[in-house]
């Protein structure tokens, strides 16, 4: 691929000279070498005459449109005639005559930095000299945004960017001029500093004084970036999309869009086979397979899906202010005020019926969340995601106080893991300055691809979710990259035959072994007296792989004198990763299980599934699932585990999967964690610590009794008896 950055690079500074012509101001001239000093001894010569920089040549600006000739104006300019059917060149546009019969007749201060070009570069200017939001006076009507709005010496240096919401970005290259105006007038804090100014008893209760906020028009830049800018109205503990990552050299606004014509580069979409503007609706890739808005179609494009959830999310604003607010609304987008009541309850704006006035807290949030989805036209592709979490979380808000909500059942808000660019596994590190080199294989979409390259990571930016070139090779896509075998924490090294299944591996391995995490730390330790050099350290999470292969890569703590399962071998096609998951939902391919298993319908059937006849766990029922086989265990050894803690080593014990660092100190021995509840837990014995190091893997793989029951059933049940538990009525495997 360097070839192809070479060639970008190359143009970008072809472009930049040629853009040089439409420059406001001249090229800044080049400084006179430095001085050189005369050496400190009375036999050395002076030093030489300082030379005087070259003469800055000089550089041309723009004619006005009313200047001279159009041969001139285009021998001066070369993308004169792109610009000029722009947007930005329509002297007819209401963007630029609003004010025309105005008095006195000027573009205001708060509108002029993007409804003229004079208004824009003081407002860059300001930027630069104070980060200044907003500009003091207003600018005379007549102007357009001309060439010398972004050729502008002020503009062409710009790299740092105030957002509505306060947030302040640094951003190289051209693609920042976009995002001066690009970007809304407002944020979901300024729906919260409304809403907060008039104090509502409840977010409920209807505030005369409250009207509605518009984030203003065009706001791509704040769909992109998500989160990172928090342009929508985000809810309170919920997660939310960053930037949208597209493919390298296609991510920013000019990569994207002509930046003198403003329309898209379909050329450029060449990986979708795209023909027009028009048939990126339909675009839908391998990252985006969930049935957002619930229809039931998993192929249409994300304008569709977006769209899907719009008319549901107007559905819930219309309900909410008829059951809840002061009576009918509707909503029109190409008049201002844009919500008003709906007098008639016919669902479109008519003659006399004036702004809506029922405004409260919840309603206020969710209409601000549904018109930022609808001012942005191509926010299905700017950042799609952000998008389609907003609005479904506005339809759960509003839902709240509905006598009939809207079904959400059969909705998505985010994907699979792999691609859930709000899930933890991507957000964890929005507050640090770069996901660390032993996160990176894992948790960054170039990671993989680096991993594999150069057998090691180095600390990466964070990225959003993976991308389709974490597995499959650039160079030769779509080709996956090859890797031959996979080590393991244990140093074992194993392989599929299907080289694609052991991508897979690389991540869902865990990240630790049993004998050498626990092994080492207990060496020559009394097993049942707690230590102070004991401490929990988890194997990592969704270790499939590690379940898989059993006693073959040694995950779980492997008792001395015992026998341990391998890799469980199901049947022929259906034996690795990619056979029995989807590669890009992630789900089991549940159609594919109903050969041998008829009585799987759904996912939820699977874990019904039994083979063998023993009752391992000892309750009388041969006919439930493995899982419940396997579950049993699980709650035995965990009752085990409680009862040695108390018992053995002197401090009750409170395990939480879900909370680091999942064994606490149980204050009150009632065997839950309550609340206050947070110390670690620091009195492990060795025979403690192989223990709940076996309940913790059992929880990490939330498939592992299809993955390898035996395996996890025998460490379970040696866990349970080396603790002193009663396993005579429990089968090993």
């Amino acid at each position: 691929m360097k070839w192809k950055w070479l060639i970008l690079v190359v143009g970008l500074l072809l472009l930049g000279l040629v853009l040089v012509g439409c420059g406001a101001t001249a090229t800044p001239c080049p400084e006179a070498p430095a001085c050189p000093t005369a050496a400190a001894c009375p036999e050395c010569p002076e030093a030489a005459a300082c030379p005087t920089a070259e003469a800055c040549p000089e550089c041309p600006t723009c004619p006005a449109p009313e200047a001279g000739t159009a041969g001139e104006i285009t021998d001066a300019c070369p993308f004169w005639a792109d610009w000029s059917g722009s947007p930005h060149a329509d002297a007819t546009a209401e963007a630029f005559i609003h004010w025309n019969e105005d008095d006195p007749k000027e573009v205001p201060a708060g509108c002029a930095q993007c409804h003229s070009t004079t208004g824009y570069q003081a407002y860059v200017a300001g930027i630069q000299e104070d980060l200044a939001f907003t500009l003091e006076t207003g600018v005379p009507v007549g102007e357009v945004v001309s060439c010398n709005a972004c050729h502008d010496a002020a503009a062409l240096t710009l790299s740092t960017i105030p957002f509505p919401s306060g947030i302040t970005l640094t951003v190289e290259g051209p693609t920042v001029r976009c995002m001066v105006c690009h970007q809304g007038r407002a944020a979901g804090s300024t729906v919260d500093a409304a809403i907060a100014k008039e104090a509502p008893a409840d977010d409920d209760t209807v505030v005369n004084a409250l009207g509605f906020t518009n984030i203003h028009y065009k706001a791509a830049a704040a769909t992109l970036y998500g989160t990172v800018v928090k342009g929508g109205y985000e809810y309170a503990d919920k997660a939310y999309d960053a930037k949208f990552a597209h493919e390298p050299g296609i991510d920013t606004c000019v990569d994207c869009h002509n930046q003198h014509t403003l329309e898209l580069k379909v050329e450029s979409c060449f990986c979708h086979d795209l023909e027009t503007a028009e048939g990126a609706r339909d675009i839908r890739e391998a990252g985006s397979l969930m049935d957002y808005d619930g229809d039931g179609d998993v192929e249409e494009g994300m304008y569709y899906e977006v769209q899907g959830l719009q008319e549901s999310l107007l559905q819930a604003i219309q309900m909410y202010a008829t059951e809840v607010s002061t009576g009918a609304i509707g909503y029109d987008a190409a008049t201002y005020p844009y919500f008003f009541y709906d007098k008639n309850a016919n669902g479109t704006l008519d003659e006399g019926e004036g702004a809506f006035k029922g405004w409260t807290g919840r309603l206020l949030k969710a209409a601000y969340n549904y018109q930022f989805s609808v001012k942005d036209p191509g926010s299905y592709a700017h950042n799609g995601k952000y998008i389609i979490e907003l609005l479904y979380d506005s339809i759960e808000s509003l839902n709240e106080k509905l006598a009939t909500p809207v079904d959400l059942s059969l909705m998505h808000r985010t994907d699979a893991g792999h691609f859930d660019a709000s899930g933890e596994p991507w957000r964890h590190w929005d507050e640090d300055p770069a996901v660390e080199a032993d996160c990176v294989k894992c948790h960054q979409a170039a990671g993989l691809p680096q991993f594999i390259e150069n057998e090691a990571n180095v600390a990466m930016p964070q990225s959003s979710s993976m991308q389709c070139s974490t597995c499959h090779n650039e160079a030769a896509f779509p080709a996956r990259y090859e890797v031959t075998e996979v080590e393991f924490p244990s140093g074992a090294a194993v392989t599929f035959e299907n080289l694609d299944s052991n991508l897979c591996l690389m991540c869902h391995q865990g990240r630790r072994a049993a004998a050498t995490t626990v092994g080492t730390a207990v060496e020559g330790l009394e097993p049942d007296t707690p230590s102070e050099e004991l401490s929990f350290s988890n194997i990592h999470y969704f270790v499939a792989g590690a379940t898989l292969f059993g006693a073959d890569v040694e995950a779980a703590w492997q008792y001395e004198g015992k026998e341990y399962a391998g890799r469980n071998e199901h049947v022929e096609g259906f034996n690795d990763c990619t056979q029995c998951h989807d590669v890009h939902t992630l789900s089991p391919k549940v159609d594919s299980c109903k050969a041998c298993h008829p009585s799987v319908q759904s996912e939820a059937d699977l874990a019904g599934i039994r083979m063998a006849t023993t009752d391992y766990d000892g309750d009388g029922d041969t006919t439930e699932g493995i899982t419940g086989e396997v579950s049993t265990m699980v709650d035995a050894l965990y009752a085990a585990i409680q009862a040695y803690a108390k018992d053995t080593a002197g401090t009750a014990i409170v395990y939480d999967a879900h909370a680091r660092p999942y064994f606490f100190v149980d204050a009150n021995a009632n065997g839950a964690l309550d609340e206050g509840e947070t110390d670690r837990y620091t009195s492990f014995t060795p025979r403690l610590l192989e223990a709940a190091w076996n309940l913790d893997l059992a929880n990490r793989d939330p498939g592992n009794c299809a993955h390898n029951p035996k395996y996890v059933m025998q460490f379970l049940y040696d866990s349970i008896e080396d603790l002193g538990g009663d396993v005579s009525k429990y089968t090993r495997p």
